[in-house]
């Protein structure tokens, strides 16, 4: 039977790498293992604030390049997360891979594993689809290999986990050899099913594709509508705002409140309407979805300064044709902060301080994770035979 290696071996010691705003933290506390965060690491300011306001401890802020093996010795941590930068390996940016300085501090403290004293038990890595097929990745799983780590590497999206967001992201689970997976058979494999997260394998076949394996184990569940994860979720609340009034609301960066429903106060949404200039010169490239779609785009720290390639808009009144040449008379908007931290499965108690700005907060989740899937990879990671 397996159990989870916390229980076994006591409260597990955790070091939380490039924190952000505390997604990582959140999918543990999710997953539900005995483990505490001993401290977390973020160079970000803005994103310190808000790690401080959600968790009461403000992450370590100085350069993570000044680590030393003495000073990460001192933590005496069973397990090391980390989600580093991963505009090196993104496919819009430039792919500058090792040679951006953006990389240089991950690489930092993977060259640092084998002068530990006192080395973690288990990695956890999180960056964007390309990663594997990067300079980087050779470099980290051929350092874990030299210092006795074993590997299972995931691609794997929300929509797997039932929820309507597209974001595919590329996961390493590490564990040093004295440790083990469940599944031992997918040892040094990249598996794109989350299949193994949830169910014992003997063995896995070459021949099978993924989407034989998910319609196997019925592991790709039907994702629920958007309007689910929507600040309000009646039709007549979004109503449409004149041109007037979106025009003044792009002026003001600061969200707004305009009402309380089931208790919590909501923000107002007339901020959010796109203006219809914009609709008429990027209305092509627009991804437009629906209260009832059950999927969305990935949305990037450039949502809101930008329409195109950077997230989906939402249609707030129904056309009697769903296609672009309706696109002013469906009143498109943004998706809220609330709603976007809603679609990465951040816990309704997650908020942003009142300072920070409404770019600033998209900002922020556009270089978060998605808990609902990190969550389940976490207690996957934790559990041994």
């Amino acid at each position: 039977m397996a159990k989870a290696s916390s229980e076994a071996h006591g409260c597990r010691r955790v070091l939380e790498f490039y924190s952000g705003i505390g997604g990582m933290r959140y999918s543990l506390m999710k997953a539900q293992v005995n483990a505490e965060v001993v401290e977390a690491f973020e160079i970000n300011d803005t994103a310190n604030d808000v790690y401080q306001h959600n968790f009461g401890h403000r992450p370590f802020q100085g350069n993570i390049q000044c680590l030393t093996a003495a000073d990460l010795d001192k933590y005496g941590a069973d397990a090391w997360l980390l989600s580093p930068p991963c505009q090196p390996y993104t496919r819009q940016g430039l792919q500058k891979d090792t040679g951006d300085a953006r990389a240089f501090s991950f690489l930092q403290i993977l060259e640092l594993l084998p002068f530990l004293l006192k080395p973690p038990s288990m990695l956890f890595v999180e960056n964007v689809v390309g990663f594997e097929t990067s300079d980087t990745h050779a470099k980290l799983v051929d350092i874990l290999e030299k210092t006795d780590f074993i590997t299972q590497e995931f691609i794997l999206t929300p929509l797997q986990f039932g929820i309507p967001y597209s974001r595919p992201r590329y996961f390493c689970l590490a564990k040093r050899k004295t440790s083990s997976f469940v599944n031992e058979c997918l040892n040094r494999q990249l598996i794109q099913s989350p299949g193994p997260l949830f169910e014992y394998f003997d063995t896995v076949t070459d021949d099978e594709d993924d989407s034989s394996k998910e319609d196997r184990h019925k592991l790709l569940q039907l994702c629920q509508p958007i309007e689910k994860f929507l600040e309000l979720k009646k039709a007549d609340s979004d109503i449409p705002v004149e041109p007037a009034t979106i025009m003044s609301s792009f002026s003001n960066d600061v969200p707004g409140t305009s009402g309380i429903t089931n208790g919590h106060e909501y923000e107002s949404l007339d901020q959010y309407y796109v203006h219809p200039s914009l609709i008429e010169r990027w209305g092509s490239a627009m991804d437009v979805v629906y209260p009832d779609s059950k999927r969305c785009c990935c949305f990037t720290k450039s949502y809101y300064r930008y329409v195109k390639g950077t997230g989906s808009l939402l249609a707030t009144v129904q056309p009697m044709k769903r296609d672009k040449s309706s696109l002013k008379e469906q009143c498109l908007r943004y998706f809220t902060p609330r709603e976007v931290a809603n679609l990465h499965s951040f816990p309704e108690k997650f908020e942003f301080p009142e300072h920070v700005s409404l770019k600033q907060r998209y900002a922020l989740l556009g270089n978060s994770l998605s808990i609902a899937v990190v969550a389940p990879l976490l207690k996957y990671l934790f559990t041994e035979p």
